[in-house]
């Protein structure tokens, strides 16, 4: 999975994306204008190979949307889950319908998949969670993200859980640095109990972090045969499509230039190996990576994050987005302030 330059094809992306490795192409804001440029854009990337590249974006909402004018402002998932402990059914309901907006307005504009949603433990100390973590509790989150990728689901889009096995116990920012968490196995029971209920609802895709359990391996689990092809793949039985996270990051720059840590991502089982906003290590891996053979099951797995069916460009014309539009727009409303006896 590569990205690309600017807001239109350039002939170098157009080479790139011919590579019979590359499968796949995420889009940043530097990719955006307008709700019509990046339909042109979509397009042009399908027009280019047969079966269809696919096309992602991180679009969670709060400080991770890439595209905001001509798309609905989408609340942190904190903000969807703050009212999980009150009104569990109210919530989920919410949760639903603003999983089923944010891929709809994607869908619309040709966008296969969106890395959504993060399931990490809100557990108030991670630098790059925080608020895109749905709660503390792990059956909230649990709850909430079956909800979400319920909501995806109905407007044709696959799910990605992130960041496998939990990110939210670590203080470190895996963009820049190599997260450490010392829990044993059996601590991170309740960071694993999302993906146990998301994997029984047919969850199609996670993502696996660069953050380092050292009491289970010395690897990062995007790097790891013990998370990815032990515990992921045999003991919580996933069928799905596993990326790793960015190869660029500082998290996994610690484990050799980025054609060693593909290697490394390969062989632990990942599916999908993202290399971003770095094309002359795109090239590098192009160049220098030869898998031994195409892997058929993990070509079947990629089908899955294909979008299914057709959401019209002119959604924003139709009833049903604007009832989601109000509905979840409410939520970025602050709530009235009320002083009772005692508050000054």
């Amino acid at each position: 999975m590569i990205d690309i330059a600017g807001a239109s094809l350039t002939a170098e992306d157009r080479e790139v994306l011919a590579h019979p490795l590359v499968g796949s192409v995420i889009l940043f804001t530097r990719n955006y204008r307008d709700r019509a440029q990046l339909a042109a854009l979509t397009a042009a990337i399908r027009a280019l190979r047969t079966p269809k590249l696919l096309i992602a974006v991180d679009h969670e909402g709060g400080r991770v949307q890439r595209f905001r004018e001509g798309f609905t402002r989408l609340p942190p998932l904190r903000a969807l889950g703050r009212g999980f402990n009150a009104d569990r059914r109210a919530t989920l309901a919410l949760v639903h319908t603003a999983a089923w907006l944010m891929a709809a307005e994607l869908r619309a504009v040709g966008v296969d998949f969106s890395f959504a949603p993060c399931v990490d433990l809100d557990y108030g100390v991670s630098e790059i969670i925080g608020d895109r973590a749905f709660h503390a509790d792990a059956q909230a989150v649990a709850a909430l993200a079956v909800a979400y990728i319920g909501g995806m689901r109905e407007a044709g889009m696959a799910a990605t859980a992130k960041h496998f096995p939990g990110h939210g116990g670590v203080v470190a920012d895996s963009h820049v640095s190599l997260p450490v968490d010392r829990r044993d196995f059996v601590g991170l029971e309740a960071d694993l109990r999302p993906y146990r209920l998301l994997i029984a609802n047919h969850l199609a895709a996670i993502m696996a972090a660069h953050v380092v359990f050292p009491a289970v391996d010395e690897l990062p689990a995007s790097l790891s045969p013990r998370w990815i092809t032990e515990i992921l793949r045999g003991e919580l039985q996933f069928h799905g499509c596993v990326f790793a996270d960015d190869l660029s990051m500082g998290g996994a720059a610690a484990f050799g230039d980025v054609a060693s840590r593909a290697r490394l991502a390969c062989a632990a089982g990942c599916d999908v190996l993202p290399i971003c906003n770095d094309r002359a290590a795109v090239v590098a891996v192009l160049d220098g990576f030869k898998p031994a053979a195409l892997n058929p099951a993990s070509q079947a797995r990629l089908v899955r994050m294909r979008a299914r069916g057709e959401i019209p460009f002119e959604l924003q014309t139709n009833a049903l987005w604007a009832a989601a539009v109000a509905r979840v727009g409410a939520v970025c409303v602050p709530p009235p302030l009320v002083l009772t006896e005692g508050q000054g």
